[in-house]
C-alpha cells in the first residue's frame, strides 16, 4: 500500500526557512520523477519542484533560487529545503510521484506552512 507522510511545515516569518520531509512507503521513491505541490488557501494544488529520477531538478518560477528538491533514496525520503520565504508561500505541501506528467498516487495529508510576520 503506497503512502506519503509529509511533515517539517510550521509557522515562519517573512525571510525565514524550513525543510520539508516527505516519507514514502509502497514504493521505491528512487524509481519515480517525485515533485512537490503547494496549496494555497482556498486555490487549486500547483506543481513546485521535481526531481527526476536522475537526479534533475525543476522548479516553478515562483520559487527559484529559494526552494531545493532533494532526495535520499537510502531512507526513501523526499525534501524541500525553503529559504527566503514569502508570505504567498503560505498553503499547504503535499509530495507525488510523477507520470505522464500528472501525479500518480493518492494524497497524503500534506503540511502546512504559514509565512506570517
Amino acid at each position: 500500500q503506497v503512502q506519503l507522510v509529509e511533515s517539517g511545515g510550521g509557522l515562519v516569518q517573512p525571510g525565514g526557512s524550513l525543510r520539508l520531509s516527505c516519507v514514502a512507503s509502497g514504493f521505491m521513491l528512487r524509481n519515480y520523477p517525485m515533485s512537490w505541490y503547494h496549496q494555497p488557501p482556498g486555490q487549486e494544488r500547483t506543481l513546485v519542484a521535481t526531481i527526476s529520477a536522475f537526479g534533475a531538478t525543476s522548479y516553478d518560477d515562483s520559487v527559484m533560487g529559494r526552494f531545493t528538491i532533494s532526495r535520499d533514496n537510502a531512507q526513501n525520503t523526499l525534501y524541500l529545503q525553503m529559504n527566503s520565504l514569502k508570505f504567498e508561500d503560505t498553503g499547504v505541501y503535499f509530495c507525488n510521484a510523477r507520470m505522464a506528467a500528472r501525479p500518480l498516487f493518492s494524497w497524503g495529508q500534506g503540511t502546512q506552512v504559514t509565512v506570517s510576520s
